[in-house]
């Protein structure tokens, strides 16, 4: 057994530690030199990317506490005197509908030019007949490709909007179509 011991703690000593390897050994804590707390790296307290401003001037200063002590009326005329000042135009209110800026140019130049003819319609099933509805319901999702429950719910809110932005030659086609299976459609 005496000549067995060595062997034994070779080969115990061995399958403890299999993957350690002499370049992993470094990372140990009996190898690897401790850490200085003083070489760490520290933030500023405060970053400015620009670089550092100079302070304002009195005028500036005195500039400041003027619009402070003024009142919330005169605070909103800043805005518009300084603008008129400097030459800017002043900034077009915007509606619910869109720019109004927008609406006033575009009404002169419809006047000048003809309508242009609309190359987009949607295809709006207004009414079918009851006893064709499940026809009605299989065209709707051959032209949507909407599952069934889709086109069923589609189909009961009548009148509806099935299909937007098509030609009007594409229009026309589904409007025989829902007519002939029992249905009537409209393009707008």
């Amino acid at each position: 057994m005496k000549k067995l011991t060595p062997l034994l703690n070779h080969l115990t000593h061995r399958t403890k530690l299999p993957f350690l390897s002499p370049h992993l050994r470094h990372f140990s804590a009996d190898v690897a030199p401790p850490k200085d707390p003083s070489n760490k790296f520290t933030f500023p307290p405060t970053y400015d990317p620009y670089g550092p401003t100079p302070p304002p001037s009195q005028k500036i200063l005195n500039l400041a506490d003027q619009i402070a002590s003024l009142s919330p009326q005169e605070i909103k005329q800043i805005g518009p005197a300084l603008l008129l000042k400097l030459n800017q135009p002043l900034p077009r209110t915007m509606s619910s509908q869109g720019f109004v800026g927008a609406q006033a140019s575009g009404a002169g130049k419809g006047e000048e030019k003809k309508k242009e003819e609309k190359t987009a319609f949607d295809v709006k099933l207004e009414k079918f007949e009851a006893a064709s509805k499940i026809k009605v319901i299989k065209e709707v999702r051959g032209f949507t490709n909407l599952g069934l429950k889709e086109a069923k719910d589609l189909v009961e809110k009548t009148p509806v909007v099935f299909k937007q932005g098509v030609t009007k030659e594409e229009a026309s086609e589904i409007i025989e179509k829902i007519k002939a299976v029992g249905g009537t459609a409209v393009m707008e």
